[in-house]
């Protein structure tokens, strides 16, 4: 009976041992991954709340080295280079750490990512950009420090930063044109007509140079034997951005001919629309 008690005594420790309790954190992990034009940006980051207490010139003391966060360090990373400031951060991962002030904050890029909070030798060498951006006052308190990448398009974004009644915003600027470019010149080599449609509609809609954008609609159509509407409808877009009102209209007629065989209201009622405002 003692050899039988002594047995279960060993499985009820061992079980005792492997399990692990788990408890929540008090500043939750959170993850941020957005893709700004073709650039990816991911952001990591512990998640501290105030709960009742003073945070900026207290809990996070003016003009002294913050991890941007809790725990482990802040960190973010890009796919490509991007601009800040005119200035040239190269793709990778950084530690996001920053210096609050009243009116403004210091934000500062780190090498090293394996930091607990802030480095024990902060070495200005690991320090690839800094630059400082102006502190705004929310009427509003967040309650749980926040970081986002907000105001997107397609060629940046700015990644926020707002906690207690302080919010800042750096902006950034990745190379969507230029990556946008080198597809298009790559592709193209051995391209079809979709293709062609695609880097014309890339340069119309980007105020690109609407010659060239005109140049690969006109080779677009040459490969498409059956002409789709909405191949005909850009090219009549930019015939009429290049002044071309005549072929503008003759295009959109031949586009709205095009769409109403195919059953599409949208472009019929657009082909429509543009013939009106362009015959006048």
């Amino acid at each position: 009976m003692k050899n039988i008690f002594i047995a279960m005594f060993v499985v009820f420790s061992q079980g005792m041992v492997q399990a692990q309790i788990q408890t929540p954190q008090q500043s939750p992990k959170a993850t941020i991954n957005q893709q700004v034009g073709l650039t990816d940006v991911e952001v990591v980051y512990s998640r501290p709340s105030a709960r009742a207490r003073i945070v900026y010139g207290n809990l996070v003391p003016f003009g002294k080295l913050w991890r941007t966060g809790a725990n482990e360090n802040t960190t973010i990373s890009f796919s490509d280079d991007v601009l800040i400031d005119g200035k040239k951060l190269p793709k990778g991962k950084y530690s996001l750490y920053s210096i609050p002030n009243i009116q403004s904050w210091d934000v500062i890029f780190y090498k090293t990512t394996d930091n607990w909070g802030t480095p024990k030798t902060f070495e200005e060498s690991n320090v690839v950009l800094k630059t400082s951006v102006k502190e705004y006052t929310t009427p509003n308190a967040v309650e749980t420090f926040t970081i986002g990448i907000n105001d997107i398009n397609t060629n940046g974004a700015s990644l926020e930063m707002a906690w207690e009644h302080s919010f800042v915003s750096l902006k950034f600027e990745v190379p969507t044109q230029q990556k946008t470019m080198e597809s298009i010149d790559k592709v193209l080599g051995g391209a079809t007509g979709g293709d062609y449609f695609a880097a014309a509609q890339y340069y119309f809609q980007s105020n690109g140079d609407i010659n060239k954008a005109n140049t690969y609609m006109e080779r677009a159509l040459e490969l498409t034997p059956e002409k789709p509407f909405y191949f005909l409808r850009l090219k009549s877009l930019i015939l009429a951005k290049k002044g071309d009102r005549n072929g503008a209209i003759e295009t959109a007629k031949a586009s709205l001919t095009a769409s109403e065989k195919a059953g599409n209201q949208d472009y019929v009622k657009m082909n429509k629309d543009s013939i009106t405002e362009w015959s006048k």
